[in-house]
């Protein structure tokens, strides 16, 4: 067996939620104690999610519920959670986007819906489509609505002039294309739908969350407060979860994040090695197992549950 890839500094810590630290409303073995000593040993962490079936406020309590402290305090701009449909808030204000078509839950809409250019008056046409898992919505009428407003061919649209919504963006929460459901099986993710909704319209779809380099960035900025307050920002920031192309793909391989891969999840054996795949730079039995290594846990050793790629 190769030897064990060393472990570099690592300075601040991007965790992924589910699959990671959940699997539906369960922790992963040892999870919520594992995050707890991360906090104690003053390891900068941010929780990342491609939520898109609950708002940022009932993840959250479904974390608590299962035991993980996180935090609202933001002092300094700090902001331990952070999701998909935050990015999505923040990208409807930068564009003033006023009435998008969402195929998304009604507890994800919320959030979207909360961003200040808003306007749900049926009179203001639709100007995007912004898609997420909902697979209520994900049926061919709805789609089929969706790709009207895209090519600009949706009733609402059609007294504003031809040529007004000729390049209505296709948002997307993230393209993963699969999911864990609660029984353990794999199921549809959103990619697919977003897929066919590109290849009608012609349109290339624009991801907002992970692991799109622009969502990685905004989170590490984050943690500079911190960083300062303790006089360093030597090491590299990691990114740990259960989907190497969701979760350790694109954005992290480009910003050089130091990539592990937990077989919790939707992790399925050989993963890491799957054609076109980046490889993680490392593979750990669970969350807490990856803790155990970068504390240097006596219970474990260095090593245990690691394996190089």
């Amino acid at each position: 067996m190769a030897p064990i890839r060393s472990l570099p500094a690592i300075r601040a810590l991007l965790i992924d939620i589910s699959g990671t630290l959940l699997v539906g409303a369960k922790p992963t073995p040892g999870a919520a104690a594992a995050l707890a000593r991360l906090r104690d040993a003053r390891v900068p962490f941010r929780l990342c999610s491609n939520t898109s079936k609950e708002s940022t406020a009932a993840l959250r309590a479904r974390l608590c519920d299962a035991g993980f402290d996180v935090r609202l305090d933001e002092v300094g701009g700090r902001r331990e959670l952070w999701t998909s449909l935050g990015a999505v808030r923040g990208v409807m204000e930068t564009r003033g986007l006023k009435r998008p078509y969402f195929l998304l839950s009604d507890s994800a809409r919320e959030d979207c819906t909360s961003a200040s250019t808003y306007d749900p008056s049926p009179d203001v046409p639709y100007d995007a489509v912004i898609v997420g898992l909902a697979p209520s919505l994900l049926s061919y009428e709805h789609l089929n609505e969706a790709f009207r407003i895209l090519v600009g061919e949706h009733p609402s649209q059609k007294s504003h002039g031809d040529t007004a919504f000729n390049n209505v963006p296709l948002i997307a929460l993230h393209k993963a294309r699969t999911i864990q459901s609660s029984d353990g099986a794999l199921s549809l993710g959103p990619g697919p739908f977003v897929s066919a909704l590109e290849t009608a319209a012609r349109r290339d779809a624009e991801v907002v969350g992970k692991p799109m380099r622009a969502f990685f960035e905004t989170v590490i900025m984050n943690f500079q407060p911190e960083e300062s307050s303790r006089g360093s920002r030597e090491g590299k920031v990691a990114v740990i979860g259960d989907d190497v192309q969701a979760d350790l793909g694109d954005g992290a391989v480009e910003l050089g994040l130091w990539r592990i891969l937990v077989k919790t999840g939707k992790y399925r054996p050989g993963a890491e090695t799957a054609p076109g795949v980046a490889p993680p730079d490392e593979v750990c039995t669970s969350f807490t197992t990856f803790v155990d290594r970068l504390l240097g846990s006596e219970e474990s050793g260095p090593s245990a549950g690691s394996s190089p790629l």
